[in-house]
């Protein structure tokens, strides 16, 4: 057989040109030209396939040594594991990666203040707690900042950016303020301090106005500074703070007066080592016996002593709904084995509270569990490189009715593929802190982040200038 392809007789009154393709039967005269070739295939046959086999590992040589000497870009791949449990090991694979060259970020340069040790190690001191509580970002960034030779500058003058470690430690180690709300009130002030302290001691923060200044705001509204939004939103980012570059945990993709600075959301901390403890004592089979899951604070009445409502009523509205019901294990006690629970769940709801983010995310994520997300707005960390749609599920506040539903169409359809994402290394190094640094974790990413900001450095704006 063969292709004869003729172009068809033009029609006049189409412009428009093919071609017609037919099939037809070689003549009996045209055979000797296959005899021929096929005496030909059987003498030589060894040369033709040495050299196809030659071709085939040359150009596999060099596609290989391609792709183990490229950084890995894509945070989520086709990983297979046999077991739905995570692997120890592909968590600590971080630490073999080589740390971040200064090259990656553009060259960019970093100058920590060195504070007097009221605005931050004082707070560390008084309580263990105070560096591995889920606001305590601000610790383990500034930690990886000190511990890294590449970005770090020991000259201000050659810095692009200036990291200011302000750890308000009250809120994050202390909640005994009468209505159960972490306490805020001294942050604006220890933050203030601290800039009237840098102003004085050093020209780089007036120069600016501050804009190449790095600040660090874990907390449930960022620079805002309360735990309730209404509140927030009241007193605003302070305006000293509103031209610098703010790390949050607050983020959400419409307009709010809480991330009307300029900022980069950053995930929660959650110690690695408490991670590593739970995967380490999980039971050998990695079975996930718990469809749906979640533990902690669950009202059966929503409205609080504030006047508010918890959660906007979703919580309470997952409990009255599913409470009870044989697939959903759904508990409003503290357990301080929680995390050997996430390692047993499918499924783990991350509802939101007073603020749309939670600590939640990042354990479900780096444990196996699927991410429900429910908290509509919301903006996960990161999000210009971790592609969320691949290892979790978005649940509309109004659809909690039907979130049953919602988890079973998955199950019957693509959790197998999502669980395969989530298995993957470099997603998890995305949302871990370490000290030191490694690449790919939670600061190498913030550091990244901070790279695309370089338009705001003092420092490069004289030299083009100049």
């Amino acid at each position: 057989m063969s292709l004869d392809i003729k172009r068809p007789i033009s029609n006049k009154t189409k412009k428009k040109t093919g071609f017609i393709v037919n099939m037809q039967q070689l003549n009996h005269n045209n055979r000797g030209g296959n005899n021929l070739f096929i005496v030909f295939f059987r003498h030589y046959y060894r040369w033709i396939l040495w050299f196809f086999l030659s071709l085939y590992f040359f150009t596999s040589y060099f596609a290989g040594d391609q792709s183990t000497t490229t950084t890995t870009t894509s945070l989520i791949s086709n990983h297979k594991t046999s077991s739905s449990l995570p692997s120890h090991a592909l968590i600590e694979s971080s630490a073999i990666v080589k740390p971040a060259h200064a090259s990656i970020f553009s060259g960019m340069k970093i100058y920590v203040y060195d504070l007097p040790a009221r605005f931050n190690a004082d707070w560390v001191t008084s309580s263990d707690r105070c560096a591995s509580h889920l606001f305590a970002a601000e610790v383990a960034i500034h930690r990886a900042l000190l511990s890294d030779s590449n970005v770090r500058t020991l000259d201000p003058e050659e810095a692009d950016f200036f990291f200011v470690p302000v750890y308000y430690f009250d809120l994050s180690c202390n909640f005994s303020t009468a209505n159960g709300f972490p306490s805020l009130s001294h942050a604006r002030s220890l933050i203030s301090s601290a800039v009237d302290f840098i102003s004085e001691s050093y020209p780089f923060w007036n120069r600016a106005r501050g804009s190449d200044h790095v600040f660090v705001a874990s907390h449930d509204f960022g620079a805002c500074f309360h735990a309730m939004e209404d509140m927030a939103i009241e007193e605003g980012i302070p305006e000293f703070m509103k031209k610098s570059i703010i790390l949050q945990t607050f983020g959400v993709n419409y307009k709010h007066p809480c991330q009307e600075a300029e900022h980069v959301v950053i995930p929660p901390y959650i110690p690695p080592e408490s991670v590593h403890r739970a995967i380490d004592r999980a039971p050998a089979n990695g079975r996930r016996d718990i469809w749906a899951f979640f533990r902690g604070k669950m009202e059966v009445n929503p409205k609080n002593i504030s006047g508010r409502y918890y959660s906007k009523g979703v919580r309470t509205a997952i409990l009255k709904k599913y409470g009870g019901r044989r697939r959903f294990h759904l508990n409003r006690h503290r357990f301080a084995g929680y995390r050997s629970e996430i390692l047993r769940s499918v499924f783990c709801l991350c509802p939101l509270g007073w603020a749309p983010w939670s600590p939640r995310l990042v354990e479900s994520a780096v444990l196996g569990c699927v991410p429900v997300v429910i908290a509509d707005g919301i903006q996960l960390p990161f999000s210009e490189t971790v592609r969320w749609p691949e290892i979790s599920l978005t649940v509309a506040e109004k659809d909690v009715k039907n979130l049953r539903k919602i988890l079973e169409h998955v199950t019957a359809t693509n959790l197998s593929t999502i669980q395969r994402n989530l298995r993957e290394p470099a997603f998890k190094r995305a949302l871990l802190y370490n000290v030191p640094m490694m690449e790919g974790d939670a600061t190498w990413h913030i550091l990244d982040a901070l790279s695309r900001k370089l338009v705001r450095s003092y420092r490069r704006s004289r030299v083009f200038s100049q």
